[in-house]
C-alpha cells in the first residue's frame, strides 16, 4: 500500500508517519516547509519528501492520501485530489483505524499540559514494564521521538501477511492489547471533518486536564469547546476511568452534561489523588490518593501546573493496573520535553530558555514556577504572539497581568497582529517594550542582560531560532 501525507512535517502528521512506516507501508509526503529536524527523522526512514503543494507530488496517484488539519479548500493539493475523486482520510480518523483499534488508549486532553502530561505517562508506563506505544505533540527527552508502536502486536510478529493485517487495521487476537499514549488535542481534525481529533481516538482511560478558551479561529466560545469534550466522554466505555481536574469548574460542567465512566479526580486543593508541594517550586511533593500517603516526589520540573500534570499522569497509569507508589522514583528520571522551559545553556551567567507557550495561563504558570526557583534573580521574556488566538488579540487584555513574574518582556510585533500592543506595554509600565523584527528583540535583550539573569523565549512557532541566536550572540559578543 502506498499513502502520501499531505502536511507531513508537522510533530503529529510526522508521527503518523512514522506508525505507518512501521507497519510496512510505503509512504511519502509534502509540506509547505521541509525542514530539520523532522525532514532528517523522516527521510531516515526511508520516507520520500517533496516542499511545496503541486498536484504532481500526488501522481502516480497513492492508494490513500491522508491530510493533515493545516490543509484547506482552494490548497492545489486538495483540490486535485478532489478533482481526481482520490481516496483521502484525516490524520486521526487513520490513526484510529490503523493504530489504536485493538489498543488499551490512554488520551490526554486540556488547553494546557497534554504534551508533558503525555509524555510523563509513557515515561511512566515504561518504567512499569509496559513498553507502550505513543504519539506526541513534541518530543519526550525520555525517549528522542515523538511517535512509537511500543509493545505491541506488530512490535512481536513482523512477518509481511502481519504487516498487511495491521494496516488494514485489524487487531490480532493473538496477542493481548497494548497500552498507547495519544495527545488527545480539541483543535479540528480536517477541512472536511469539524469535529475535534480526540473524537476518532477511542479512549478506554482519558485525562482531562483543564480547559480554557482556546483556538479562537475555529471555536466561538468556550461552550462549544466543552461541547467537545463533552463528546470525548461520551466515547469512553463504562469500564473506563475519567481523570479529571478536581479544580477547574469548566470541567465539571462538562461531566453534568452526561458521563457514564466511573470519575478519579486530582489537584492540590481538592481531589482523590492530592500533591502537597514540599517545595515553592514543586521540585518535590507528597502524594496521597483518597487520604492515603504513597510517598514523596523529588524531580527536574518546576511550577505547580506540572505537579498537576504529575498527579494526573500517576493516575491514569494506576488506572491501567500499576502500583502507584511504585511508580514514585521514576519521575526522578524524567527529563521534560523539548520546548517546555527547556534550559539551552549559560554564557557570562545569563541563562537562556525555550518555551513552548501559547496562552496566558501557560505563560503565568511558567514564569511563576521559575521564580520560585530563581528567587530574586531577574527573569526576561521574549513574547512571540503566534498562534492564531494571539494574532486575533483575544487574549490582549490577560498578557500583562500574565508577565507578573517577569522583571522586563520584549514583545515581537509583527505586522499581522491585529491588535495594538501598546495596550499591553503600558499596562506593563517600564517593565514592557514592543519591537518589530527578532533582530531588534535580540539586540534589545543583550543590551538588557547581565551576570545571574534567565532568559525565556515564548512561542508556539519557530521564533526565527531566535534563542539560539541569542546564545550565539552572547557568546560573540
Amino acid at each position: 500500500m502506498r499513502i502520501h501525507i499531505l502536511g507531513i512535517c508537522g510533530t503529529f502528521m510526522g508521527g503518523i508517519a512514522a506508525l505507518a512506516r512501521g507497519l510496512g507501508v510505503e509512504v511519502a509526503g509534502s509540506d509547505a516547509n521541509v525542514y530539520p529536524p523532522m525532514s532528517d527523522q523522516l527521510r531516515a526512514l526511508g520516507i520520500a519528501l517533496e516542499e511545496g503543494w503541486s498536484a504532481e507530488h500526488l501522481k502516480p496517484a497513492p492508494d490513500l492520501v491522508v491530510v493533515g488539519n493545516a490543509l484547506s479548500r482552494g490548497n492545489p493539493s486538495v483540490e486535485y485530489l478532489l478533482n481526481q475523486g482520490l481516496p483521502y482520510v484525516s490524520g486521526p480518523q487513520w490513526l484510529g483505524e490503523h493504530v489504536l483499534r485493538g489498543r488499551e488508549v490512554l488520551a490526554v486532553a486540556g488547553t494546557h499540559g497534554k504534551t508533558t502530561t503525555s509524555s510523563l505517562l509513557a515515561h511512566l508506563l515504561d518504567n512499569a514494564g509496559l513498553a507502550p506505544g505513543f504519539l506526541i505533540g513534541g518530543v519526550p527527552e525520555n525517549f528522542g521521538v515523538s511517535a512509537r508502536w511500543g509493545q505491541s502486536a506488530f512490535s512481536r510478529a513482523p512477518q509481511a501477511e502481519h504487516r498487511r493485517s495491521v494496516g488494514k487495521g485489524h487487531s490480532d487476537p493473538g496477542f493481548p492489547a497494548a497500552p498507547f499514549v495519544i495527545e488527545a488535542d480539541e483543535y479540528d481534525t480536517a477541512f472536511f471533518d469539524k469535529r475535534s481529533k480526540f473524537v476518532h481516538y477511542r479512549p478506554r482511560i482519558a485525562i482531562l486536564n483543564n480547559l480554557e478558551y482556546d483556538h479562537a479561529d475555529i471555536f466561538p466560545d468556550v461552550a462549544a469547546i466543552q461541547r467537545q469534550f463533552h463528546h470525548l466522554v461520551r466515547t469512553v466505555p463504562g469500564n473506563g476511568r475519567l481523570i479529571v481536574n478536581a479544580e477547574d469548574a469548566r470541567l465539571a460542567e462538562v461531566l453534568a452534561m452526561g458521563c457514564w465512566t466511573p470519575v478519579e479526580t486530582f489537584g492540590i486543593d481538592a481531589g482523590d489523588w492530592r500533591a502537597r508541594l514540599l517545595e515553592p517550586d514543586g521540585a518535590a511533593f507528597a502524594v496521597t490518593h483518597q487520604g492515603r500517603p504513597l510517598g514523596d516526589v523529588h524531580w527536574n520540573l518546576l511550577g505547580r501546573h506540572n505537579v498537576m500534570n504529575a498527579v494526573a499522569a500517576l493516575a491514569a497509569a494506576h488506572a491501567a493496573g500499576v502500583d502507584p507508589a511504585s511508580l514514585l522514583p521514576a519521575f526522578a528520571t524524567f527529563a521534560s520535553v523539548k520546548r517546555r522551559l527547556e534550559a539551552l545553556g549559560e554564557v557570562g551567567g545569563v541563562r537562556v530558555y525555550d518555551d513552548f507557550a501559547h496562552h496566558p495561563t501557560a505563560i503565568a504558570t511558567t514564569l511563576a514556577g521559575l521564580r520560585a526557583k530563581v528567587g530574586h534573580a531577574r527573569i526576561l521574556v521574549a513574547l512571540e504572539p503566534r498562534s492564531n488566538s494571539m494574532k486575533a488579540g483575544v487574549y490582549v487584555d490577560a498578557l500583562a497581568p500574565a508577565f507578573a513574574d517577569a522583571d522586563r518582556v520584549v514583545l515581537l510585533q509583527r505586522p499581522e497582529l491585529r491588535w495594538d500592543e501598546r495596550r499591553v506595554t503600558a499596562a506593563l509600565g517600564g517593565r514592557g517594550v514592543s519591537v518589530p523584527s527578532v533582530a531588534e528583540l535580540l539586540d534589545v535583550l543583550a543590551r538588557d542582560a547581565r551576570a545571574g539573569d534567565h532568559v525565556v523565549f515564548m512561542s508556539n512557532g519557530g521564533f526565527e531560532d531566535a534563542p539560539r541566536r541569542f546564545l550565539d550572540a552572547l557568546r560573540h559578543g
